[in-house]
């Protein structure tokens, strides 16, 4: 049997995938405001192009986002479909903690 080397995850996959990090926080963001937006249309149970009204943007957008493709959106685009839809975004920063 062979044994599997476990190493302790960070809280942020994408850090945990070798991103600097700025970059996985980042990542980290849009990927959860993402989620945020996909739940939101599925709970609502509306169509793609009923959400690209709704968020203010076309239907292969909505597509894209549901699809994953991270790369393809900002921070401010995915804030500004949440506001469109009437959504309010929080933020909270937290301070590292001192070993």
């Amino acid at each position: 049997m062979r044994k599997i080397k476990q190493i302790k995850a960070s809280g942020n996959v994408f850090h945990d995938l070798g991103f600097e990090p700025i970059e996985a926080e980042n990542l980290r963001v849009r990927a959860q405001l993402m989620t945020e937006i996909e739940k939101y249309i599925q709970e609502e149970k509306i169509t793609q192009a009923k959400a690209a009204i709704l968020f203010g943007i076309t239907q292969p957008r909505i597509s894209d986002l549901v699809r994953g493709k991270i790369h393809l959106f900002t921070v401010d685009t995915l804030i500004a479909m949440l506001m469109h839809a009437g959504l309010r975004v929080n933020v909270e920063v937290k301070r590292p903690k001192v070993a």
